[in-house]
């Protein structure tokens, strides 16, 4: 319970979800001891709009000291993914953040601290630099803050080209390469994702929106394999795996509705429901013959199409391609000019 009030009064909004991963127990378990914290008289609020309860600046126990794993934690973190050009974008300051952390650490243990920290490596995969996307992430945080709606220019690869729209951003979310926001646009009537490193310019508006009350992304996202969810478009995959493949597609939650179940063979079978087949034909093409869709049957023959096309274009003619220079031996070694061995055609 004192680990829930930490959390609380932390100045951010927690579900009974996130408290109860933040806290390791059960949802059922929350419930109670929220209700017993109530009972004690600690003004626990609730927030209508974000759906999440919080404690009031008026708070009765001080926040407790970080354990040295904490600590390690938070160094670890905004060391690594503070990194310029290979952390989170726009998170350049958590190194300064976690400098200042370890400077006030007493002499033995800021030491100690320093080298298990250095000891640990974080990497992302690679993702877009948005080097140049700084003011436009600035300025849609404001925009969140504020609630004032933001005109933007955006380089639209779904459209074939620019296009100006007023956008209500919801929420700013990273996902696997990019940062992306979400929001109410005007010119689609409708919530879109906007790719930020995509977005060309910004312009505040002094006019006011509202985020609805139990928006979140979680939600919005349903059951996309990744960032496109298609409506009306629920599926039940099931891809069977090789062995050679099969301990590597186990080791990895790919999905929150994936199961796994084990063949005598050696092989995976992969399950997973999806708002969507487009992004997961992707993953599944990525393990070429290693990989084989059994359902959904639209599926398979979408693979099938796109294994046909890629054995048209490596078995097809090269007649029209361009040709590889032909090779010359250098002069005065008594050779004659001609193809050289290395780059006759297999």
């Amino acid at each position: 319970m004192l680990q829930l009030i930490d959390l609380l009064q932390s100045g951010r909004t927690f579900n009974t979800r996130e408290l109860a991963e933040l806290s390791r127990i059960s949802r059922r378990q929350v419930f109670r001891d929220l209700k017993a914290l109530q009972d004690s008289g600690i003004p626990l609020l609730f927030d209508q709009q974000r759906q999440g309860y919080w404690l009031s600046a008026e708070t009765y126990l001080p926040p407790t000291d970080l354990t040295l794993d904490e600590t390690l934690s938070l160094l670890v973190l905004a060391h690594n993914l503070g990194r310029a050009g290979e952390g989170i974008p726009f998170q350049s300051a958590a190194r300064s953040a976690a400098v200042k952390l370890t400077s006030n650490l007493p002499g033995r243990l800021r030491a100690h601290l320093g080298d298990m920290a250095a000891a640990i490596d974080v990497r992302l995969d690679s993702h877009h630099p948005h080097a140049a996307n700084l003011p436009a992430y600035e300025q849609l945080l404001e925009s969140i803050r504020v609630r004032r709606r933001i005109r933007i220019r955006y380089d639209s690869l779904f459209e074939g080209s620019e296009l100006t729209t007023l956008l209500s951003p919801y929420r700013l979310f990273f996902r696997r390469r990019a940062w992306y926001v979400v929001g109410r646009s005007s010119i689609h009537r409708a919530v879109r994702t906007f790719h930020v490193g995509r977005i060309r310019t910004t312009e505040p508006t002094t006019d006011a929106y509202t985020i609805p009350p139990r928006f979140s992304v979680d939600r919005y996202l349903g059951n996309a394999w990744h960032l496109v969810r298609e409506p009306n478009r629920r599926s039940r995959v099931v891809v069977r795996f090789q062995p050679k493949v099969a301990h590597n597609v186990a080791e990895v939650t790919w999905h929150k509705t994936q199961s796994l179940s084990w063949n005598p063979d050696g092989t995976l079978d992969f399950r997973v429901t999806v708002d969507g087949l487009s992004e997961i034909s992707w993953w599944i093409l990525g393990y070429g013959d290693q990989a084989e869709v059994l359902e959904p049957a639209e599926l398979r023959t979408a693979i099938a199409g796109h294994a046909a096309r890629l054995a048209a274009l490596y078995n097809g003619p090269t007649a029209d391609r361009p040709k590889r220079p032909r090779a010359t031996a250098p002069a005065g070694n008594g050779r004659k000019p001609g193809r050289s061995k290395t780059n006759r055609q297999a």
